[in-house]
Parts: structure tokens; C-alpha cells; sequence
């Protein structure tokens, strides 16, 4: 996927890696923490291919590149708080080994350490784009959170929070690669269509993995989800194909996800009803939007790339 801009990549992780560091020495640490935990890096990846694909990758590209995983190690940094998460992708969350308040302030200096780095590249337009994307993921979370209370979420609601929480960012990778590479309007709303849909198709590959997948793969208990109330679209399609009464015994047992196995019971009926299908076919939906938003684009070695991208989020296994 990365081919066409292995370079490029190998160069944003130095940039990257300088700027995360600090004189500040707890800062550092958890920073050197940080970088260890070696990603896909997905997000400057779609930056990077985004504008290879729009005309080519530029200085800007990696201002945009750094600015974008900055802001999404921020919110990793951060949603492990809110969830109280002690592991992240098989490794100890900074909250469990520096506590949350350690963990939110370095989220603040991750994010301000963003927007400063757009500040000083007067990279303007990329600010606009970015806080837009805050804001969305803040929304989403909020609104989620208030569905987890109520246990209300239907299938409109599931996409509104998935476009806000998840897609919202790769958007805006998508965007601000276009924007590095010049001023094509034609090429970033074709961009931004592709990183809306593969947002979506993305996340609900995440969302049924945590019925389908493996710990060793995953990095987190499956059934995560459950356990935190966060109803998805394999269980929302799986409630929607049960009688009433069904229904009502599932809802029960989420709304009591801690309690003695009531959350593998949860993980057991989805498996075994229509749930994960559906839910898989509704990726499979959204992964062919995707491609078929690359269509305004010229063809490259770096759209091919983004057309990979689509089928490795829809068959991933971690």
C-alpha cells in the first residue's frame, strides 16, 4: 500500500520522531513511550498517498502529515482515559502506567504540539480543516456516551457517531494531503468523498472484530464493546432480526456487561445471528464508495495504493 511513498513514509517518521520529543522529562518519556508502539500509521500514510494521487507530495504534505497523527495520538492517548482502557493494541495505555492525569495533559501537548507545528508553517487552511475534525470527534463521543446510557442506538444514529468519531478524521487526511498538493477542487472532493467512505467501511471492520476477532491479533478483549455498553452495528443488526423478547434479554444483558458472562452471551448471539453478515456486507458498501470516489482521479501508482487500502480495511484482521 505504502510503495509508492516508502520513501516519503521513512522520512515522516523522522520528522515525526522530532517532533514529539521535549526538553520537559516526563513529557519525553512518555513520548519515547509512545513511539515505541509502532503502528500502521494509516493516517500520514492516506496524507501522504492522498497527495501523491492530487499532484504530488510537497513540504506541506508533511507539516499535514505530522499535524494529523499528532491529533490522532492525541485522542488514542485520551479515549483510553475516557474508557478507562488499560491496554492499547497489546502494549499498557499511558493512563495505566503514568495515571490519567499524566495521560490527558500529554493528549493536551500532543495536540497543541499539532497545532503549534500549523502555526509556525502558517498552514491556515489545515487548521480549519483539523478543528473541524475535533470538534465532530467530540460530538461523537458525547453522543455515544449518551447512548450508552440509554441503550437507544439504532442504525441512522450508529452512522452519524461512525462519521463523526471515526471518518471525520480520515477525511481530513484526505483533504489535507489534496490541499498540500495545489488547489484542485475536483481532486479534494474526490479525496474527501474516498476518506469519508473508508472511515466508515473502517470502523465497522473495528466494530466486528471486537465480535469476531482474537485477542493475539486484536490487541484488546474481544467483547470490549459490550462491556462498555457501546452498541454496534453487528448487534444493532442482530437485535433488529430477534423477536421482541429476545431483544429485551440481549439489552439486559448489555446493560449489565459486567456481570459473569453476560458480555460472551452478548458476543455469542451476534456471532450466531445475521449481525456480523450484515454488517460486513454494509462495509463492503461502503468500501465500493470508496473506490468509486478515486474514479475523478487520474490513474497512479498512489490511487492504486488508496484502492489497496480499501480492501486491506474490509479484511483485516487487527
Amino acid at each position: 500500500m505504502s510503495a509508492p511513498i516508502a520513501e516519503e513514509m521513512e522520512r515522516f517518521r523522522k520528522i515525526f520522531k522530532t517532533s514529539i520529543r521535549s526538553d520537559a522529562p516526563l513529557v519525553d518519556m512518555i513520548a519515547r513511550y509512545l513511539l515505541k508502539r509502532k503502528g500502521k500509521k494509516m493516517r500520514p500514510m492516506l496524507v501522504l498517498l492522498a497527495a501523491s494521487a492530487a499532484g504530488g507530495v510537497t513540504e506541506r504534505t508533511h507539516r499535514g502529515a505530522v499535524l494529523v497523527e499528532l491529533l490522532h495520538t492525541a485522542t488514542l492517548v485520551h479515549d483510553d482515559v475516557v474508557d478507562d482502557a488499560d491496554v492499547r493494541r497489546g502494549f499498557p495505555s499511558v493512563n495505566a502506567v503514568w495515571k490519567n492525569k499524566a495521560a490527558v495533559l500529554m493528549g493536551d501537548f500532543l495536540l497543541a504540539r499539532g497545532l503549534q507545528l500549523a502555526m509556525e508553517g502558517k498552514d491556515f487552511d489545515f487548521l480549519e480543516i483539523v478543528t473541524d475534525a475535533v470538534r465532530r470527534m467530540s460530538v461523537g463521543e458525547l453522543r455515544q456516551i449518551q447512548k450508552a446510557r440509554k441503550l437507544d442506538i439504532d442504525e441512522p444514529t450508529y452512522f452519524k457517531i461512525v462519521s463523526d468519531k471515526t471518518a471525520s478524521l480520515i477525511l481530513t487526511c484526505c483533504e489535507i494531503g489534496a490541499l498540500s498538493a495545489g488547489e484542485d477542487a475536483t481532486r479534494r472532493a474526490a479525496l474527501g468523498e474516498y476518506g469519508e467512505a473508508l472511515g466508515v467501511a473502517f470502523q465497522i471492520r473495528d466494530d466486528a472484530l471486537d465480535f469476531d476477532g482474537s485477542f493475539k491479533r486484536f490487541g484488546k478483549p474481544i467483547g470490549g464493546d459490550v462491556k462498555e455498553k457501546k452498541i454496534t452495528l453487528p448487534l444493532i443488526y442482530a437485535l433488529d432480526d430477534a423477536d421482541e423478547k429476545e431483544a429485551k434479554r440481549v439489552r439486559k444483558l448489555v446493560k449489565n456487561g459486567k456481570k459473569r458472562g453476560a458480555v460472551s452471551e452478548v458476543v455469542r448471539f451476534t456471532r450466531e445471528g445475521k449481525g456480523l453478515r450484515k454488517a460486513e456486507a454494509k462495509a463492503r458498501e461502503y468500501g465500493d464508495r470508496a473506490k468509486a470516489a478515486l474514479d475523478a482521479l487520474p490513474d497512479t501508482p498512489a490511487k492504486t495504493s488508496l484502492r489497496n487500502l480499501v480492501d486491506f480495511a474490509l479484511t483485516r484482521d487487527r
